[in-house]
């Protein structure tokens, strides 16, 4: 009889490159999530002071070019421009994913995609069956599929966790699978009327910006008029512009030549990365997080369908989703636990990912534009972010021993030569 091969283990130590990316992504990540932290807590200030007709005027203030159609709000352009920068980064670490991450194989990809899907299938589901019940409008079935990566690490900087670094990857993954998810459904679900001439246009920039890629031309004057011409074109041609920065991501070459030290969707990611995370989403939050928490609008929040349904579906739901789609398939694989791990560390990352404020707060704007409903929304999606947060909280310290132990092994470095003993005592035990 042939032997059974070895079970794949499902949160084990990454290899060295992929634990050096991941550490560069997470550390501008927790940073911007500090910032924009600071950034909702400015809002919330401002938006419940007397001060607050300023805070409306300066969000509702338009300035723009109207005869190509970009007229905007401050508001809209913290939305529709600004986080296109946010989804351009999301898009490179999605292409790095595919190419030379955990996503690159069916089985390292399997568990990550896995979960991240059920992660927002049964946060839909809640809110649907939430607003059924309550006699409700479903067009903010989307808002609690997403989870915010700079939000939940700056929660872990903040409780000074000691996470593993599989732990902190596998939350990335799923935050990246999570970013595609919503840019997908805003550029299927979330579209006003089509106009076919600057879709096509939009298509024929993608195309160039492709052929400029892969004939290696360089330099900054040729990729970023053309970028701001595909999201212009996008936007005036009905579909949400940060798709565009989506797009581009995933078209920027990820593998080195042999003459580069960088390949552009590396040197790209290090630009904007820091930009992305410490002024765009921040500033985005700023006028997006300014909501009443008067008694009144709080009452809304517990006693309306639609905020209700997304307070479920971010707190219970992402729980249930990301818990029991991580849990089934890796029984239904080969996959198994590292044994330093316990499945209650699985289920407190997923308590962590119902954070989901910033793409929760965009698809509530495209789902309830300028309605009483949208604020309540939006005050539903603070109140289900603070409140993973400290259920998150409760269960990561309670394991922090355990993590300050691990964290402590993967970072011993005694011949100090810049590579942790593990990696070396793991490649010479399998040498």
């Amino acid at each position: 009889m042939a032997a059974t091969p070895p079970r794949t283990p499902f949160l084990g130590l990454p290899s060295w490159p992929e634990r050096q990316a991941v550490a560069r992504a997470l550390r501008t990540e927790t940073v911007g999530g500090l910032v924009l932290l600071a950034a909702a807590v400015v809002a919330l200030v401002w938006a419940n002071t007397p001060l607050s007709s300023a805070y409306t005027a300066i969000r509702d203030f338009h300035f723009g070019i109207p005869a190509l159609g970009l007229d905007l709000s401050v508001g809209h352009w913290t939305s529709d421009g600004l986080l296109t920068v946010f989804f351009l980064v999301a898009g490179i670490e999605l292409k790095r994913e595919l190419v030379v991450g955990s996503l690159r194989t069916p089985a390292t990809a399997a568990l990550p995609v896995i979960a991240a899907l059920c992660g927002m299938a049964v946060p839909a589901a809640f809110y649907a069956v939430t607003v059924a019940a309550g006699g409700g409008s479903m067009d903010g079935w989307a808002v609690p599929m997403a989870t915010d990566i700079a939000f939940a690490l700056a929660v872990l900087a903040v409780i000074s966790t000691h996470l593993p670094t599989a732990l902190r990857a596998f939350l990335l993954t799923l935050a990246v699978v999570d970013d595609l998810g919503a840019i997908l459904i805003i550029a299927l679900f979330f579209t006003s009327d089509l106009n076919y001439w600057a879709l096509a246009g939009a298509l024929a920039g993608l195309v160039v910006f492709y052929v400029l890629q892969r004939q290696r031309a360089r330099g900054w004057w040729w990729y970023v008029p053309l970028g701001v011409a595909i999201w212009a074109l996008l936007y005036n041609g009905g579909i949400h512009a940060t798709v565009a920065g989506v797009a581009m991501g995933l078209i920027l070459r990820t593998v080195r030549d042999l003459d580069e030290t960088e390949s552009p969707a590396e040197r790209t990611g290090h630009l904007l990365h820091p930009l992305s995370a410490g002024v765009c989403v921040p500033l985005f939050a700023l006028f997006a997080a300014g909501v009443s928490v008067s008694g009144d609008a709080l009452g809304k929040v517990f006693t309306t369908p639609e905020p209700l349904g997304v307070i479920a579906g971010l707190v219970a739901g992402k729980i249930l989703g990301i818990f029991a789609g991580t849990y089934l398939a890796a029984r239904f694989t080969r996959a198994r636990l590292n044994p330093d791990l316990a499945w209650a560390d699985v289920f407190a990352l997923a308590t962590l990912a119902g954070i989901g404020f910033t793409v929760a707060l965009l698809i509530g704007e495209l789902a309830f534009p300028g309605t009483a409903v949208g604020e309540h929304v939006k005050a539903a999606v603070l109140i289900a972010s603070l409140t993973a947060a400290l259920l998150a909280t409760l269960l990561l310290r309670r394991r922090n021993a355990v993590y300050r132990r691990l964290y402590e092994e993967e970072n011993l470095d005694e011949d100090a030569d810049g590579i942790p003993d593990i990696y070396q005592r793991t490649e010479a035990g399998g040498a």
